[in-house]
């Protein structure tokens, strides 16, 4: 199984989300609080390079775009920030994004051609941020119907105008996010040939919120993971989806390594893969492959009795898994589009590790 480089910015602090740029010499952090923390790689591990504290509540997620260097950060005080670096003064610029919510920014992500971003909310609505270089800001526009509850994921499509966002209604839609005087004509052969802004172009149901939700490299298919420890696929609107019922605690977000491969984590402390064989997708294996520390019966009875005379606590409750605790964000690191070599994970233990899909060892596995 794969061992990751781990690293652990503040002992003890929860990363609520993260980021690294293009090439992967800096990472963005969320430390569960209103700040942003940057650190740049040293030779010895990562030094604290910047704070961002511009929100004033906790900062829901981030988004680093790797090719025009800017970061996108949402919040609980129901805002956006876009962050250019200024060189010349060796700071980071913030640009308020007019949002038009009134509940909290859940979760945001750019387009494949950084010309625009997503942000989900509360305010049960997606805001589709562009810039308006008339006015010098960035606007938004909102798709709303038929979303009855918050949204918690969004990801693009690798074409720039479809998106699929998962929601606590229980349900996962493909949208059409297409802004005139931003996008080229809109159309799609899965998805549908007339994409005017807002249409829904599929809903499909989960027995659960809907945690994480993401495109395959082609576009062709969504993957979702609902809080009823489920993964469902779907090739398009038209085909009935697959779903897989994990036999672990609830995953909470996910990726496409490649065409033939998912990356899952959650609740479970562990990041796991799911593959395509064939024509059918099924949980190929545990990634991190430690498990709960084993005991018998007999003794971890005689432990507890002679605990419970002394009045002690249990205190020996580390897990064999790299994360001691939720991992609340996965992404991938290296590789191309199409076939993701490493990945990044990130959790409430506060430890953020870089694992190896090709010293899985998880066989039978095409990425």
């Amino acid at each position: 199984m794969a061992t990751p480089d781990v690293f652990e910015f503040i002992v003890g602090v929860p990363i609520t989300c993260h980021a690294f740029n293009a090439d992967r010499s800096q990472v963005a952090i969320s430390p569960n609080n209103n700040e942003v923390h940057i650190y740049s790689r040293t030779a010895t591990g990562w030094a604290l390079a910047h704070v961002l504290n511009d929100h004033d509540k906790l900062v829901t997620c981030i988004d680093w775009a790797p090719n025009t260097n800017r970061i996108v950060t949402c919040s609980q005080d129901r805002n956006a920030y876009v962050w250019t670096w200024e060189a010349g003064v060796q700071q980071w610029k913030p640009t308020l994004v007019l949002l038009r919510i009134n509940r909290a920014a859940t979760f945001v992500r750019w387009s494949p051609l950084e010309n625009k971003f997503a942000v989900a909310s509360g305010a049960r609505l997606i805001s589709i941020c562009y810039f308006e270089s008339e006015n010098n800001w960035w606007v938004s526009k909102h798709i709303k119907k038929p979303i009855r509850s918050t949204v918690l994921s969004v990801d693009w499509h690798p074409e720039n105008i479809l998106l699929v966002a998962g929601s606590s209604d229980m349900k996962a839609r493909v949208f059409s996010a297409w802004i005139k005087g931003i996008d080229a004509k809109a159309s799609n052969p899965v998805w549908g040939e007339k994409l005017p802004f807002g249409t829904v172009c599929g809903e499909f149901s989960a027995g659960g919120w809907v945690h994480g939700v993401a495109f395959s490299p082609s576009g062709n298919t969504i993957a979702f993971t609902a809080h009823d420890s489920t993964i469902t696929i779907a090739n398009g609107p038209s085909v009935p989806p697959q779903v897989i019922v994990a036999p672990n605690l609830p995953f909470v977000t996910l990726f496409f390594a490649s065409e033939h491969a998912i990356v899952a984590a959650g609740h479970d402390c562990a990041p796991y893969l799911i593959a395509n064989r064939g024509s059918h997708w099924e949980l190929a294996d545990k990634i991190d492959g430690g498990r709960k520390k084993s005991v018998t019966g007999n003794s971890a009875f005689s432990k507890f009795r002679q605990m419970d005379s002394r009045a002690q606590a249990i205190t020996d409750v580390e897990l064999n898994t790299t994360h001691q605790n939720t991992i609340t964000s996965v992404r991938p690191y290296a590789g191309s589009g199409t076939s993701v070599s490493k990945f990044s994970s990130s959790g409430v233990d506060g430890k953020l590790a870089v694992w190896d899909l090709l010293s899985a060892g998880i066989a039978g596995l095409r990425l």
